[in-house]
């Protein structure tokens, strides 16, 4: 017996107040393979006030008693580490090892990443003789995406929980099945009643019902730029505050003293990781004019080393992306490609050969790119690279932040100093130097069209906390 077709609210698993069904599709086959329940303003309701009245008593938690209580979560995460990963493959594709590897990987590491950050938090500060304290904001609506769902899930359950908030997740109902799980591991930990609640449903119809919601105080939205610029509209009319991780068009900039070979191709596999579904991949590589013909000869390979296919098959690197919607959107965008001039190295339009179902995109490598060209300045979403060339430093600084977004970006050198300089004049939210390895203390959010508000550790609890300020305490 699954709890596909319930919500968890107030430490229950409830039938919606009006039953309707949204079909989940396994995007490898184009078939459908379960059902969730659409929920409606009336389960919102529902939901919102019984993260409203456990406020009350949970706000007032000691940070020892929420410690126990995120330190539980994590165990019964690990316990079922293994169904995440299962429904993560099969809701938007991921080929297991990554759906293991990456994708469950992230809500652990993220989950200890915000428990060890808080073992260290300091929640009140004497200045003078005023005391700063740190209080939570209260009732939060966290909205979440398909392409990352548990690292987004923890990356905003575990900061609220720990700033002492109480929580009503929206998932996507793309992906949705790794987040009811979710929920069930939150019954397991033992959560407080009405602290955590999931409602299911579409944006329309139940995240944009949350953002407008009088007793909501804080909305949580990772998604599009699009979608998050009608939360934050919608949100408005109650001066709520409104954190958003937003969309993306990352450069990485090849510097002419890197290690081209290993620059261009690691760079290729940052763009295709997760089948390019990622927010912060680096989507446009900026290099020198003189070494063009070199890296699209190098990115090329790199791209034809890809297996595309079945995500439970063994040895295959991309799966499907998520939708026919996306689908139909990433050949839009090769199509654009193609006809505005740009030099198709590999890949292109329709599925790899051998695949006649699911939405696979063959791996795509564009050369000679300009930067007005369309798939130099859209969010694609799926394995797509577009190669641009720079004369300068001055030039690919310029060219890398003419965007309207600013979620990262990234330079390669062997000259750690110069790579330095170059990070600080990116007009970017994270700079990584050399392909580092994640880092889940690092901030994380952008600058932009890209969003505002950061995730991750310790910055996540801050952004989830009100500041009040008692002054003549001494």
């Amino acid at each position: 017996m699954n709890n596909h077709l319930k919500f968890f609210i107030d430490g229950s698993w409830v039938d919606p107040v009006a039953p309707k069904t949204i079909e989940v599709i396994d995007p490898s086959t184009e078939e459908v393979y379960t059902a969730i329940s659409a929920g409606s303003a009336a389960d919102v309701d529902k939901a919102v006030a019984a993260a409203k009245s456990a406020f009350a008593s949970f706000s007032l938690t000691s940070k020892e008693e929420r410690l126990v209580l995120l330190k539980r979560i994590l165990e019964c995460y690990n316990e079922r580490f293994e169904d995440i990963a299962q429904a993560v493959s099969q809701e938007m594709g991921a080929p297991l090892p990554f759906a293991r590897d990456s994708q469950a990987w992230a809500g652990r590491g993220h989950m200890e990443a915000t428990i060890a950050a808080f073992e260290d938090y300091q929640f009140t500060e004497k200045r003078g003789s005023t005391t700063v304290i740190k209080e939570p904001i209260g009732v939060c609506a966290l909205i979440t995406p398909w392409n990352w769902p548990l690292n987004q899930i923890v990356c905003k359950v575990a900061p609220a929980i720990a700033a002492g908030c109480t929580v009503v997740l929206k998932p996507s109902e793309i992906a949705p099945i790794s987040g009811i799980i979710f929920a069930e591991v939150m019954a397991a930990a033992g959560t407080p009643k009405g602290v955590f609640n999931l409602v299911n449903g579409t944006g329309p119809d139940v995240g944009q019902v949350m953002a407008g919601h009088p007793d909501v105080d804080m909305v949580s939205f990772t998604g599009s730029t699009r979608a998050g610029i009608i939360v934050a509209k919608t949100a408005a009319d109650t001066v709520k505050r409104v954190a958003q991780e937003l969309g993306g068009k990352s450069a990485n900039i090849i510097l002419p003293d890197a290690d081209f070979e290993t620059a261009v191709t690691k760079g290729v596999q940052g763009c295709f990781s997760n089948t390019g579904q990622s927010c912060d991949a680096p989507t446009r590589m900026l290099v020198p004019a003189d070494r063009h013909e070199d890296a699209l000869a190098i990115a090329g390979k790199a791209a034809e080393a890809f297996k595309t296919g079945d995500p439970r098959a063994d040895g295959v690197d991309l799966g499907p992306v998520v939708s026919q919607i996306q689908y139909d959107k990433i050949q839009r965008l090769i199509e654009s490609g193609i006809s505005e001039g740009a030099t198709l190295v590999t890949g292109g339009l329709g599925r790899p050969e051998g695949l006649n179902r699911g939405y696979y995109i063959r791996p795509t490598v564009f050369g000679h790119v300009t930067p007005e060209m369309t798939i130099a300045r859209e969010e694609i979403f799926g394995p797509v690279l577009s190669i641009i060339s720079y004369k300068d430093e001055e030039d690919a600084v310029r060219i890398a932040n003419d965007t309207v977004y600013g979620l990262a970006a990234y330079v390669q050198s062997t000259n750690i100093d110069n790579a330095r300089a170059i990070a600080k004049r990116m007009r970017a939210g994270s700079v990584y130097l050399n392909y580092p390895a994640w880092d889940t203390f690092a901030p994380f959010g952008g600058y932009k069209q890209s969003g505002n508000g950061r995730e991750y550790a310790d910055w996540a609890i801050h952004d989830f906390l009100e500041i009040k300020g008692v002054v003549g305490w001494a």
